[in-house]
């Protein structure tokens, strides 16, 4: 399941494989010790190295959600998750349990505990899922067939995937989003910046490249790289490559660029509406209109 060359994504690119590879096999361990450890899941994740951890949670909280949706709720497997130690990986699991709804094509609840302004953060995963397992055509007759309300948060999705696709290729990547509708192309391009902050598997040249392929929507493109600062700050694990692409692309450090995701959802925080979320998202690339590198 993780191996790029049966899911069809590029395997000319072996470094970037190599990493994005190893990522969506941490997704599947994560999703197997859960399934041998459902009920207290927290010990067994914490075998897992710290960079690939917040993968592992996202493996996890797809098995738990699929564990609620059998059980009518009743296992409460995904509050279990997010209690304790899940808190710092609260992003990740809200992602990890859309996969199931971007695999079945069923309806995505979004109602989690607690966590009303985040829990759309499941779309995106539902997007992710979506284009991972369904290949790219599958984005572009989802993105043909126009947007809902919900559509911005799971184009997210879609770029974060379009990232493992093309195996971090910056043409490969921008020649896709080139080819989606104009309304799809900003929030796709926010997934990419995600995926290229947490996932890494480029350097200073590619992300450089990607921020100038992104054109008129670099502050999306930057929102995402803010959004994965917050996932990787929330867990007090900032790999090397979030670092440099934080302080390379916005010109501040990750625990400063985390700390402009929080500050942005002041006010916003107890709300459990869409309109919430993406005026979050709205407050990040407004506050980062002065910092955004345009070399």
């Amino acid at each position: 399941m993780a191996d790029f060359s049966r899911r069809g994504f590029r395997t000319d690119r072996p470094d970037a494989r190599a990493i994005l590879e190893g990522h969506a096999r941490s997704f599947l361990t994560g999703f197997n010790l859960a399934v041998a450890h459902w009920r207290d899941p927290h010990p067994a994740l914490a075998t897992i190295a710290e960079e690939e951890r917040g993968f592992a949670y996202e493996g996890a909280a797809m098995f738990a959600r699929l564990i609620d949706i059998t059980t009518l709720g009743r296992s409460r497997a995904l509050a279990r998750l997010l209690a304790g130690h899940g808190q710092c990986y609260v992003h990740l699991i809200h992602v990890g349990a859309g996969w199931p709804f971007g695999l079945l094509r069923l309806r995505l609840p979004v109602a989690v505990p607690a966590t009303p302004l985040v829990r759309w953060l499941a779309l995106d995963g539902a997007g992710f899922a979506e284009a991972f397992f369904g290949g790219w055509q599958v984005v572009v007759r989802r993105c043909v067939a126009g947007p809902d309300e919900r559509a911005e948060a799971r184009y997210g999705g879609y770029g974060r995937a379009l990232w493992f696709i093309e195996a971090g290729d910056v043409d490969g990547i921008a020649r896709r989003v080139a080819a989606l509708p104009t309304r799809a192309r900003a929030p796709v391009w926010s997934g990419v910046g995600l995926a290229c902050a947490y996932a890494g598997a480029t350097d200073d040249v590619g992300r450089r490249r990607l921020s100038q392929a992104s054109g008129d929507y670099r502050q999306h493109f930057a929102q995402g790289l803010v959004f994965a600062a917050g996932a990787r700050a929330r867990a007090a694990i900032i790999p090397t490559h979030t670092e440099r692409a934080c302080r390379q692309l916005l010109q501040v450090d990750a625990t400063e660029a985390a700390s402009l995701s929080d500050v942005t959802a002041r006010g916003l925080t107890s709300r459990g509406d869409i309109a919430a979320y993406l005026n979050w998202r709205t407050r990040i690339r407004e506050s980062l209109s002065t910092i955004v590198t345009h070399d």
